[in-house]
């Protein structure tokens, strides 16, 4: 998950067709075994307060829902993603909650423990063909679906038209890590700008998933054959060996060591940076005159190329999943079967894009942000996933620190790599 920095509510408004319902009268209540709202079965439904899709995009979804089923009532509850987690984990001994939105990084240990339904038996045979391959495995643990992906999500590979074109370079040559290098010597040589790189290194979760990007692009994966982290061999090694070389020769700003991607937002926007990795919500930012520089000047592509030719994004998407204390189970997966399809999604694709093949190929949609959506089906094709570990937060704080020991020089590479590793073992 990720936190956008802007909504884009002018293109929101272009495909809204459905009268917005206000949040009240929707909170969480008792669960209605079918007699609480003149006989309806009643749905307690938890989703997070910022990122993807609005509130009032979500109330839209739920009034044309109750609409086309009078017979189920939604109650959906917001709260802010940093009390998502630890909400689902407290409610799961009750069963109060029927659908609850969850990250890309807590199917293994939502399944392990119990707290969300195996769904796999309710995809239709069509989903695999039908929606963009790294969507549909965001829910997907030890070969099992425990939810519904609602709305792909990835970070893009931005970079400043302006100063590409100005040292004789096209997009053309920004299609591997090895061109973007090179294109940002001639940048930085040209004086156009002191560090043609930023990245989101801080130590929290953004520095795993720019290192994942890399990481991706080397062809490697978090984790081994048996699922432990092992990032300190091959490719792991070598993304980190990358990245701290960018630093080292002056290429990426050392400012990225305590850089989230709304800092790297800011530096895009303020012309300080000619490339950077973020998420699809940045560029209808940059396009904003009141808060942006470079208005105008702004690509984006899918992440360049590796030496090997991989060119993965990050998974940041979320899924919709079934409670396993639900008593509604089939009016809960009717719910989430209707506002993950494309004729929910396709109304908001500037919440968060559509789960499906089809929609980046309709021009009603596409002509809202034709740059995006000419890179989000080659960017969201394939896309790397964090460590699928039940203990998720333990394995990812250890990688953060030790990427920032051997990032900022204060540890070996290799040394920091081992001990990210140990540490999560240790869990």
């Amino acid at each position: 998950m990720r936190i956008h920095t802007k909504k884009g509510v002018a293109l929101i408004a272009a495909l809204a067709t459905m009268a917005l319902v206000g949040s009240a009268g929707l909170s969480a209540c008792s669960k209605s075994d079918g007699g609480g709202d003149g006989g309806k079965t009643e749905l307690n439904a938890l989703f997070m307060k910022q990122a993807g899709y609005s509130e009032e995009q979500i109330n839209s979804m739920i009034e044309a829902f109750e609409a086309d089923n009078p017979d189920i009532k939604i109650n959906a509850q917001y709260v802010a993603f940093e009390a998502l987690h630890d909400k689902i984990v407290t409610a799961a001994p009750a069963g109060t909650l029927d659908i609850v939105l969850i990250d890309v990084i807590w199917p293994a240990e939502f399944a392990t423990k119990g707290i969300v339904l195996d769904v796999t038996d309710r995809y239709p045979d069509s989903w695999a063909e039908d929606m963009l391959g790294g969507a549909y495995h965001t829910a997907e643990f030890e070969g099992k679906m425990w939810g519904v992906p609602w709305g792909p999500s990835t970070k893009y590979f931005y970079y400043n038209q302006e100063m590409v074109e100005a040292v004789g370079a096209t997009a053309a040559d920004l299609d591997t890590w090895d061109g973007v290098l090179a294109v940002a010597q001639k940048i930085k040589d040209a004086g156009l700008v002191q560090y043609p790189l930023a990245w989101s290194l801080k130590q929290e979760e953004a520095s795993v998933c720019d290192y994942g990007q890399i990481l991706g692009s080397f062809g490697g994966q978090f984790t081994d054959a048996d699922g432990n982290l092992a990032v300190n061999q091959g490719a792991g090694i070598q993304a980190v060996e990358w990245l701290k070389a960018t630093i080292d020769d002056g290429l990426s700003n050392p400012g990225s060591l305590v850089f989230l991607e709304d800092d790297v937002h800011k530096t895009m926007a303020q012309g300080e940076a000619a490339f950077a990795l973020n998420w699809e919500d940045s560029f209808d930012g940059l396009q904003d005159a009141e808060s942006s520089n470079v208005v105008g000047k702004i690509g984006l592509l899918p992440t360049p190329k590796g030496p090997g030719g991989d060119r993965p994004g990050i998974n940041g998407a979320m899924a919709l999943s079934i409670g396993t204390g639900s008593k509604h189970v089939e009016e809960a997966w009717k719910f989430i079967e209707y506002v993950t399809g494309p004729g929910e999604q396709n109304k908001y694709p500037t919440g968060w894009l559509p789960n499906w093949k089809a929609s980046y190929t309709d021009e009603a949609i596409t002509s809202l942000a034709p740059e995006l959506f000419a890179a989000a089906p080659e960017a969201l094709a394939t896309l790397i996933l964090r460590p699928t570990v039940v203990n998720y937060q333990a394995a990812s704080d250890a990688l953060q620190a030790q990427l920032q020991a051997a990032l900022s020089g204060a540890k070996p590479i290799q040394e920091a790599m081992d001990a990210a590793v140990a540490a999560a073992a240790a869990e």
